[in-house]
């Protein structure tokens, strides 16, 4: 009786703990969420208003222009069209968005698209272009470049 006891209080005490250590993705809360900027219809849903699912059209799911190459007469030689959901509004809720790289010959780009609103981000602003700049002895060590390259490369931007 006494190790039918000890079974007892140990299995109770393991699904207690048990409970408490659960983690998950959560899924779509539903099919579809439009992203509306007027806060007074919808409910908010993943840092977006959602429009009434009635009022939804098909508008809501598209965009034009994509097909328009981009300006890519600038220092990296290319251009990123990004589309999130602030401009195809039903792609709130779904974790995506879509991007249009345009390159000129050698021309560079560096784009995240891992969210449903991500960032563009071009290496060469970042480091030599930051404000404030960096520190070029820094600059110089970590890319191994001679200072006046340094230099020479902050000036650009």
């Amino acid at each position: 009786m006494k190790g039918g006891a000890h079974f007892l209080v140990g299995f109770v005490l393991l699904a207690l703990a048990s409970s408490f250590a659960s983690a998950y993705d959560p899924s779509p809360l539903q099919d579809f969420c439009v992203a509306i900027k007027d806060a007074k219809d919808g409910v908010f849903v993943n840092g977006k208003f959602c429009k009434d699912s009635m009022l939804v059209t098909a508008n809501d799911f598209s965009f034009s222009g994509l097909n328009i190459a981009g300006n890519t007469s600038n220092q990296v030689g290319s251009n990123v069209t990004l589309l999130n959901v602030d401009k195809i509004p039903g792609l709130n809720t779904l974790g995506i968005s879509l991007a249009r790289i345009d390159f000129a010959p050698y021309g560079v780009a560096i784009a995240a698209l891992s969210s449903q609103n991500p960032g563009v981000i071009t290496i060469a602003n970042a480091v030599f272009g930051s404000n404030p700049p960096i520190n070029p002895h820094v600059l110089t060590k970590a890319f191994q470049l001679d200072k006046n390259v340094v230099n020479y490369l902050q000036k650009q931007f």
